[in-house]
């Protein structure tokens, strides 16, 4: 955004002709023309941390460990309570619109706010525009965690290990650091550091990843974290959406990003960088919706990776330090007549048009594909299914081979006596 508009407090109707300006001037987040290459349907695979030992540590706690927690780091614990709908995710995740980072629902895009994230973390430290941004050079992960958790540096190295292209450290070590420390700061940090390994940013399961303890680390300087949830929140729903499964496989890293402002907010995250264009969803705010100015966010994901990032992230930590706010304005229609042009035009990059050739009704476009592992389940159910017909059906006929068996022997049993009388009567003729 224009250094007039940083730092200082705008009225929406000034801001709404500068992101229209803007826009006429520098063109969308995707060029004319730009053809969607997502594929029709996205395949997700959910798996999850087991919270159960996070969960009984802190029942365990008394008052005063839990209100020290809530002082420093929030609402963090309410987490561990929530349970989470795989199936709406699936669906959610047809929806996702990378070329413009947020949902579209029909004629309505939608998308997490900072806003939001801050209210549900709850975390009273922490200042709203002082994000977490990656240090270039950062300590090293053994000496982080020295200075997390006040061990020896043996005691550390004993236990960081090595998952796929970064190390970690075990849930179970951490675990029996919380249980068997005296200090009762000490329990707290590493308990909250555990959470947001193992809630918050999971990647190898039971493992906190050193990206979240250089993260972590941050959060005594009064960094706000929320920037980098929300980031790899998009980030990884992007991901999967590009690769048409729900893989956490980041794309590559641009090395062309040479602008000095950007007229979005670039969200930080712990693996990487996206962007964020909070002008896009004004309705959410109940303010009056206009064109957003959305130029270069379809490529504005990067990873942490080379040298490359190094100079961008430079420029990041001076935008961050020039916050704009814009004034909400509640009356009047909730979009503009240039916004429904623009919108109408423009490119849904969630689920691709349907052709001439193939149209598809709705519930087809957003099918969701089983997983493999969901396939199995499903063949397996069926086979059991049957097979338990099957057996049905045996007992059915054992228990009328039972009858039939009865009534033969009770006809049986007749013969005999009738023959047992006849010989009988015989017998008496003879005498």
């Amino acid at each position: 955004m224009r250094n007039e508009y940083l730092n200082i407090v705008e009225d929406n109707a000034s801001v709404c002709a500068w992101s229209e300006e803007t826009q006429l001037a520098k063109g969308d987040s995707v060029t004319e023309g730009y053809t969607s290459e997502l594929c029709d349907f996205t395949r997700i695979s959910s798996t999850q941390n087991e919270f159960q030992e996070l969960k009984d540590i802190w029942a365990q706690w008394d008052d005063e460990a839990k209100q020290l927690f809530y002082q420093i780091y929030g609402d963090l614990p309410y987490l561990l309570g929530i349970e989470v709908d795989k199936h709406l995710f699936q669906t959610m995740v047809q929806f996702w619109n990378p070329a413009y980072s947020c949902f579209t629902f029909g004629e309505v895009d939608l998308v997490p706010s900072l806003e939001e994230y801050t209210t549900l973390i709850r975390c009273p430290k922490i200042q709203g525009n002082k994000a977490y941004v990656r240090a270039t050079n950062p300590p090293t992960f053994v000496k982080k965690l020295m200075m997390i958790t006040g061990v020896s540096e043996q005691w550390v190295v004993a236990r960081i290990q090595q998952k796929g292209d970064s190390k970690c450290i075990p849930w179970a070590s951490l675990r029996d650091f919380i249980l068997a420390h005296p200090d009762i700061k000490k329990r707290v940090d590493v308990l909250a550091l555990s959470m947001y390994g193992l809630v918050i940013f999971p990647k190898a399961m039971g493992h906190i990843n050193e990206a979240v303890v250089d993260l972590f680390d941050r959060i005594s300087k009064q960094n706000t974290l929320v920037p980098a949830i929300l980031a790899e929140t998009f980030r990884s729903l992007s991901a999967c959406r590009r690769a048409g499964e729900g893989k956490q496989q980041l794309p590559p890293m641009r090395d062309d990003i040479t602008e000095e402002s950007f007229d979005w907010v670039p969200l930080p995250g712990i693996w990487g960088v996206v962007g964020y264009a909070p002008l896009l969803v004004l309705r959410q705010y109940k303010a009056e919706q206009f064109i957003p100015a959305t130029q270069g966010l379809a490529q504005s994901d990067f990873s942490y990776k080379g040298d490359h990032y190094k100079k961008k992230m430079r420029e990041i930590v001076e935008a961050w330090k020039k916050v704009c706010y814009v004034k909400i304005l509640t009356k009047g229609p909730m979009t503009t007549l240039e916004y429904k042009g623009w919108f109408s035009n423009g490119v849904n990059d969630n689920t691709p048009r349907p052709s001439l050739e193939a149209a598809r009704s709705m519930e087809e476009s957003l099918r969701v594909i089983p997983t493999e592992l969901e396939v199995i389940k499903q063949e397996f159910e069926r086979k059991n299914l049957e097979l338990g017909r099957k057996i049905e059906r045996l007992e059915e006929e054992k228990m009328y081979l039972s009858l039939d068996v009865d009534v033969h022997r009770i006809e049986v049993e007749k013969e005999r006596k009738e023959k047992r009388k006849i010989e009988e009567d015989r017998d008496d003729l003879k005498t």
